[in-house]
């Protein structure tokens, strides 16, 4: 039991325990910093808190988290259109930027194929990426989805997927989808977002060839 000397206290000390990575101690010290704040910044706190989660918006292109209907990225006329990064989740998107070595598009999945999880291809952004490429004149999809088994399931029903798009019966058609992965410079069972920048960029630059 808390021996805390407030139920208010107690119950924003819960609120923040909540949260992802944050333990009890850890959300004691945030919410007794937030009251030796003034009124002024603890409103501006939570009025930030309150916009993030009503107006925040997830672009209709590539679904990363965008203030407008399409991203900055899906908007700019100097990113590579022809290339398509996909990606688990909107910090993977975040880690590959910091690396600087992409200058292409993305598209987040929300997810990963696990059935042990009760997620399938239906419930992530599969179909919506197999129609971009149907749509657009997209020459290479990169596969940067985390090493697990889970990421490997689903790199390979995408590649099935997209496999059936390839116009050409040659690998060296023209008209042939190219379809890479990053290169294994992440360790096994690694999530993205974990990884230092250099090493990530480097997979990024050395990516290779998707094989079955």
């Amino acid at each position: 039991m808390n021996n805390y000397p407030s139920i208010l206290l107690s119950e924003a000390v819960d609120q923040f325990a909540s949260l992802p990575g944050v333990g009890r101690k850890t959300a004691l010290r945030l919410v007794l910093h937030l009251l030796r704040q003034s009124d002024k910044e603890v409103e501006v706190f939570a009025g930030a808190l309150t916009r993030l989660k009503q107006e925040v918006k997830y672009c209709r292109v590539c679904h990363t988290i965008s203030d407008q209907e399409v991203c900055p990225i899906c908007q700019s006329h100097s990113r590579d259109k022809h290339t398509i990064c996909v990606v688990e989740n909107v910090q993977d998107v975040m880690s590959i930027e910091n690396t600087g070595q992409y200058n292409g598009l993305y598209h987040v999945l929300g997810g990963i194929i696990s059935p042990m999880d009760g997620v399938g291809p239906s419930d992530i952004e599969i179909d919506s990426l197999v129609a971009r490429i149907e749509k657009e004149d997209i020459h290479e999809v990169i596969l940067a989805l985390p090493t697990t088994m889970e990421g490997d399931t689903t790199n390979f029903y995408i590649y099935r997927r997209l496999q059936n798009l390839n116009k050409g019966d040659i690998a060296s058609s023209p008209d042939r989808l190219k379809i890479s992965q990053i290169a294994r410079g992440v360790a096994i069972g690694n999530e993205l977002e974990y990884t230092d920048e250099i090493t990530l960029g480097r997979s990024i630059v050395n990516r290779i060839e998707f094989k079955m």
